[in-house]
């Protein structure tokens, strides 16, 4: 398992901007979106883009250091575990260097969390390091005890990432409490991203502040300069 991304200070814009994974996941997006998106964060000096599948390959500005992400099993996670860990064997092959998965909050719910850790396994078995697996919990959807319990299965399945939220469930996005409860979980063994919800820096330096490694911005601009987005994710 990769080493936890250190936490980043809480200063200087570029060192925010390294936290990010610039996001465009809209269902009715177009290739020239995402064109716009990963020029957008080769320019901002983001740490990733982070598209959907359907996107890849995508071409990086040249000689840029940008990585990147794509999401599987995206956005509610109800996809058999062989077609998860397909889907996110084909987005590695074609070219991503991190893969954000959904698990079946559903059966984290009902408390089972063995299906989930084993889900979880699959897809790591599927994308070994060294590509990244963040574990998308839905933690809005979920009690403390919940998050905790999916915490610890992502933790023994071997994924380097716990992940707030897919910025789709109508329970809501990224929380601080949900990232202290997620940190304390945890420990310093497995990195946190925070995404869903968080549209301006005083709220991005939150998640930070609460134990978050990575954040999952679509107005990364907009949050960069000091603004407010309106965007959901």
């Amino acid at each position: 398992m990769a080493a936890p991304d250190p936490a980043p200070a809480s200063g200087s814009t570029s060192e925010l901007a390294r936290t990010i994974d610039h996001t465009f996941l809209k269902p009715e997006g177009r290739r020239a979106d995402v064109e716009r998106t990963v020029a957008e964060a080769a320019e901002l000096g983001v740490y990733s883009v982070c598209v959907s599948p359907s996107e890849l390959p995508l071409t990086l500005p040249e000689g840029s250091d940008l990585k990147v992400t794509a999401v599987c099993g995206f956005p509610s996670g109800k996809h058999a575990s062989s077609v998860k860990a397909a889907e996110a064997a084909l987005a590695v092959a074609q070219g991503a260097d991190e893969i954000d998965m959904v698990i079946d909050f559903g059966a984290a719910i009902d408390g089972r969390i063995a299906a989930v850790e084993a889900d979880i396994r699959a897809v790591r078995a599927a994308v070994p390091a060294p590509t990244v697996l963040k574990v998308i919990i839905e933690s809005a959807a979920l009690d403390d005890d919940t998050i905790t319990a999916v915490c610890g299965a992502a933790e023994a399945a071997g994924a380097d990432f716990v992940k707030t939220s897919t910025g789709f469930h109508p329970a809501g996005g990224a929380t601080v409490h949900a990232v202290e409860v997620m940190r304390r979980a945890v420990g310093d063994r497995v990195a946190i991203k925070a995404s869903g919800g968080i549209r301006n820096r005083e709220d991005a330096e939150a998640m930070l502040r609460a134990g978050a490694n990575r954040l999952g911005l679509s107005s990364s601009r907009t949050v960069l300069e000091g603004g407010t987005g309106t965007a959901g994710y």
